[in-house]
């Protein structure tokens, strides 16, 4: 049976034509009523000696079935009693997991009015037809972001500048800044802070191919677009984050040993002209411990009010300690940046061990063991496949949410509360990272409980500027008398001096030194390389992008990271028990190999989740359901997608194509006159052509 175009499907008004015939036949003359006694009679005789009269529902039923949706609906509008069956919900049902290949053992989601909507909303409420083609940006473009009331979204590229655009149709720039100015080399990340009137700007600054170092750059948004502060951030792909509506995080990374780092993530203020040198506008948050050659990287913090019932007992009960925890940094590469796709993860680089480099650049030569073979269906896209648990908890909070402490009242817009008030009464957080612990390349999810923040009113000022010249030279004095002592000498020293000689730490051994760094609560193996994160509106559920290892695969040297598939696996991860929901295996593609893996950013909306891929397409599931449902066109690499916070029926994508596309539902560019430029691919069309989605 091949499938009808959801667009030919009209869902009528439901009572039928007030000119109905009587319920279960229609006159010869095709009117309901004569005014004559004989044509009374007849019809009378007719529809007494109908066959239609005698054929029991359950048989309309199966008939109904074979016709497509639009051939039922005008079924429907025949009389009285095939209306009734038109709307019947087992048959809307059965259509419904036909058409868009949805488990049969999945129920109605919670909260839908019917299978009938359910089915309309999949035709008519999805993004699907393209309305705008932004070609403003002059490189590729990385990532976009959307205000929280959904009336702007700013766009990341290449070519330096960021931009913030105008979302109601058709779309404009409403501002831009060319970061070039600020010497910086790209912009990769922006995020609005929650009552948009600020933005978060990340970007990668020039230097050497291999440089690490990057910024954060806060703009007002309210009142024209001016530069607020800037704050250094190494290396770059932590990208930043708001932590509250005046505050931000941003990162740091020293390395202590061959291999060992730490990273530091500082509290930031957004407005950081001080009225006096003493008051501080930074605080250090968290100090990590990295191994093998790992950091912290794309840091990001969801609002969990379920953690404030929790005992502080219980707090990082099953959580393992930092020593489990190492971040990742790729190893240095000969191709020239600029010419690279997509936005590539920072690399890893320790000068002072040359032989090591040497090593891993000949260890790159290798072959490695891993099918790169392409996927025969060029529509390929599988579901999501959830767990029980996820549907139940899903039933659960539909009616009662669990977004208490993110306000989007639009009159928050005028509300400028004061920086103390921002850390005040705070909800608890869960600060949340890619980091690793076996090679550098992202691969574990960690998590950290935030309850409160203490944020110094005043600096201490320390020593004066004479104190301070005089203890530098004393101690450049006692280096000189040390240099001319025996190790025996000094210990000996310190003994009389009741003492305990310094000793240098094993940076190596995390045990040794585990008092020195916070510990992170839990931590996520996926297996894979991360190349994107998400939350869920109501931050209850993390969605990651990862492209797997292969399975069993030994690392036996962390510079030299397992080789990754060509498709892009999608997981969930409940953040109240914080354990895996659900999986979306070979969900999407890529291409590119482990040394050369770039972020592929992906999106969660209340009915949809979306996400990019290196095969020129974006992809669009159904949260509920767990379907593919739509995948959308461009030219090259698609890097970011997100959704209109405020209308789950507008989605913009953007991509290496140098191209920003705008995708909005049927409905919506209906009810908004707009002539489409272009259509989505939908994949029910496609069934007929595939024996499967994949």
């Amino acid at each position: 049976m091949s499938d009808a175009p959801s667009s030919s499907v009209e869902f009528r008004r439901e009572g039928g034509s007030t000119n109905d015939p009587p319920e279960g036949c229609r006159s010869r003359s095709g009117s309901s009523s004569s005014s004559g006694s004989l044509v009374g009679e007849a019809e009378e005789d007719y529809c007494e000696n109908s066959p239609w009269v005698f054929i029991p529902e359950p048989m309309f039923t199966k008939i109904f079935l074979y016709l497509e949706p639009r051939d039922m609906l005008n079924a429907g509008q025949t009389c009285k009693r095939w209306n009734k069956l038109s709307r019947d919900d087992y048959i809307w049902r059965k259509y419904f997991q036909r058409e868009f290949n949805v488990d049969t053992n999945i129920g109605l989601k919670p909260g839908a009015e019917s299978w009938r909507s359910e089915f309309k909303r999949l035709t008519d409420n999805v993004p699907m037809v393209m309305t705008d083609v932004l070609t403003n940006h002059s490189h590729q473009v990385l990532h976009v972001s959307f205000s929280h009331n959904g009336k702007m979204f700013a766009t990341c590229s290449k070519d330096g500048f960021v931009i913030v655009w105008n979302s109601a149709y058709p779309s404009t720039i409403r501002d831009s800044y060319d970061m070039r100015k600020l010497s910086w080399k790209y912009t990769q990340f922006s995020q609005f802070n929650q009552s948009d009137t600020l933005l978060l700007v990340s970007g990668v600054h020039f230097g050497s191919p291999h440089s690490t170092s990057g910024e954060i750059a806060v703009f007002t948004v309210q009142n024209g677009f001016r530069l607020r502060c800037r704050v250094t951030n190494r290396p770059y792909d932590i990208f930043g984050t708001w932590f509250s509506d005046q505050h931000l995080l941003s990162g740091d990374l020293h390395w202590l040993a061959h291999l060992v780092s730490s990273s530091i993530l500082w509290l930031n203020k957004a407005n950081q002209e001080v009225d006096s040198e003493h008051t501080p506008i930074r605080n250090q948050l968290y100090k990590f411990y990295n191994r093998n050659a790992s950091s912290i990287r794309a840091i990001m913090v969801a609002n969990c009010p379920w953690l404030g019932d929790e005992k502080k007992d219980e707090e990082g009960a099953e959580g393992p300690s930092t020593s489990d925890a190492a971040g990742q940094k790729p190893t240095t590469e000969d191709e020239e940046d600029d010419r690279r796709i997509g936005n590539p993860l920072s690399h890893y680089q320790m000068n002072q061990d040359q032989a090591m480099d040497n090593m891993y650049r000949a260890g790159r030569d290798i072959d490695l063991d891993f099918p790169y073979v392409p996927l025969e269906n060029n529509d390929y896209a599988s579901p999501i496949h959830y767990l029980d648990e996820y549907r139940r908890e899903y039933e659960d909070s539909y009616y009662e949410s669990s977004d208490d402490c993110l306000d989007d009242d639009d009159d928050q817009e005028d509300d400028d509360m004061s920086e103390t008030e921002d850390l005040d009464n705070l909800c608890p957080k869960y600060l949340i990272f890619s980091t690793g612990s076996k090679t550098y390349t992202p691969h574990q999810i960690g998590f950290k409980r935030i309850s409160s923040v203490n944020f110094p009113r005043r600096v201490d000022p320390g020593p004066s500027l004479k104190e301070r010249i005089a203890l530098r030279d004393r101690q450049r004095e006692l280096e000189v008398i040390m240099r001319e002592m025996s190790q025996e000498e000094i210990r000996l020293q310190y003994i009389l001096q009741n003492e305990t000689p310094p000793m240098e730490a094993n940076w190596a051994n995390y045990e040794a030194v585990a008092d020195r760094f916070d510990k992170v609560d839990k931590l996520i193996d996926l297996h894979g390389h991360i190349i994107g994160m998400g939350l869920s509106p109501d931050h209850r559920y993390l969605y990651v992008n990862s492209r797997p290892w292969p399975k069993n695969y030994v690392i036996r040297n962390p510079l030299e990271p397992p080789p990754i598939a060509q498709e892009i696996d999608i997981h969930v991860i409940d953040l109240m028990t914080l354990k895996k929901v659900g999986t979306m295996l070979r969900a999407h593609k890529a291409y590119t190999p482990n040394t050369e893996c770039f972020f592929i950013f992906l999106d969660v909306c209340d009915n949809y989740v979306a996400s990019g891929a290196e095969d020129m397409h974006a992809y669009l599931w159904d949260r509920y359901y767990g379907v593919c449902l739509t995948k959308y066109q461009h030219d090259d690499v698609v890097n970011s997608v997100a959704f209109n916070p405020r209308d789950n029926e507008m989605l913009v994508t953007t991509s290496d194509d140098y191209e920003i596309k705008i995708w909005r539902s049927l409905s919506q560019a209906k009810k908004l006159g707009i002539q489409p430029v272009g259509k989505a691919i939908e994949f029910r069309k496609l069934k007929s052509r595939t024996t499967t989605c994949h």
